[in-house]
């Protein structure tokens, strides 16, 4: 066995200083917003894990699902010995599927959540004693660059579970561009995107009957008060998650059940009565709509492959030989 992981932290403490930073813009903004990253603190990451269980999230389970069926087809046009880049990598449990099938010639993991990556990277090493297993702790969202001394033929980036939809289309689309810019031509994109569905089976996904959710959405508020210097009550607040399909997509809130002041640092941010804190998007797309988007970011189609249902969809994306960014 070699548990063996080659650690790269590129979340620095200028880093940490400059997520404080983007707290604050949020807080001051109108209406009020935090990024989801803020989401994923070690106990963070567990809730997710737990909403991933419930019955009524259908992405994770149809995900995976996607990939046990097309696994093969996924090997064939992705080829051995790459090298294989999961994004938000978590608790690294899809990514197995494709290490057994793609055989690549190294893994990085690369997660915001450091604790929580070091103990899934470990056990990856653990269970793949043939693998070359790296582990990066960065913030994804951020201009990003791969660490020196991976071996592999090429670059494959891994994006699954529709963390996409996250961003803005906007977002989405600059996202794109800077990974196109990072990738080689031919360097490859597995990217798992929510496609658009009736209203009832979002609104059911983001508010589970166990409370996951919820717990998930108020545990941001936990974090900002061990992390940030933040001085906030959690139980005066309340979870709140529903489709607008004005914009094709979930959103997560944070209701304020009072009038009250929060406190980071030395700033004050008043809530009124009523008022949000948005912490998260989630945009769905159609599998037209999303192939448009990653055009223009600098990806060609290669394959696609979705469930029965046409709940989701898996993208396999290449960077376009001759791509300029504009």
């Amino acid at each position: 066995m070699n548990p063996f992981v080659t650690f790269h932290d590129q979340h620095s403490p200028e880093a940490v200083g400059s997520l404080s930073q983007e707290l604050m813009v949020g807080l001051a903004a109108t209406p009020k917003y935090t990024s989801p990253k803020f989401f994923y603190d070690r106990r963070g990451s567990e809730l997710f894990d737990a909403i991933c269980e419930q019955p009524e999230y259908y992405p994770t389970r149809t995900e995976e699902a996607i990939l046990r069926a097309a696994v093969g087809e996924i090997a064939e046009v992705v080829g051995r010995d790459a090298t294989l880049i999961e994004l938000g990598s978590g608790a690294s449990r899809k990514v197995r599927l494709l290490l057994e099938a793609l055989h690549p010639a190294c893994y990085l993991g690369v997660d915001i959540s450091r604790d929580f990556l070091l103990d899934s990277t470990r056990r990856l090493a653990a269970d793949y004693p043939w693998l070359e297993v790296h582990a990066a702790c960065a913030d994804f969202s951020q201009p990003m660059r791969w660490p020196e001394g991976l071996s592999g033929e090429r670059p494959v980036a891994f994006f699954p579970g529709s963390s996409i939809g996250n961003f803005t289309p906007e977002e989405a689309e600059a996202f794109l561009v800077g990974l196109a810019q990072l990738l080689p031509p031919g360097g490859g994109l597995l990217i798992g995107v929510d496609l658009i569905k009736d209203r009832a089976i979002l609104d059911a996904a983001y508010n589970d009957a166990a409370g996951i959710t919820a717990a998930f959405n108020l545990n941001l508020l936990e974090r900002l008060r061990r992390d940030f210097d933040t001085e906030v009550d959690p139980s005066r607040f309340h979870h709140l998650a529903f489709y607008n399909e004005a914009e094709s997509r979930i959103e997560m809130h944070l209701v304020s059940r009072c009038d009250q002041a929060i406190h980071v640092a030395e700033e004050r941010f008043f809530f009124a009565e009523g008022e949000s804190l948005h912490t998260e998007n989630s945009y769905k797309y159609s599998v037209a709509g999303f192939l448009e988007l990653a055009g223009r970011a600098g990806f060609e189609p290669r394959a696609h492959w979705t469930d029965r249902d046409a709940l989701f969809c898996i993208h396999y994306l290449e960077r376009a030989a001759g791509w300029r960014h504009p």
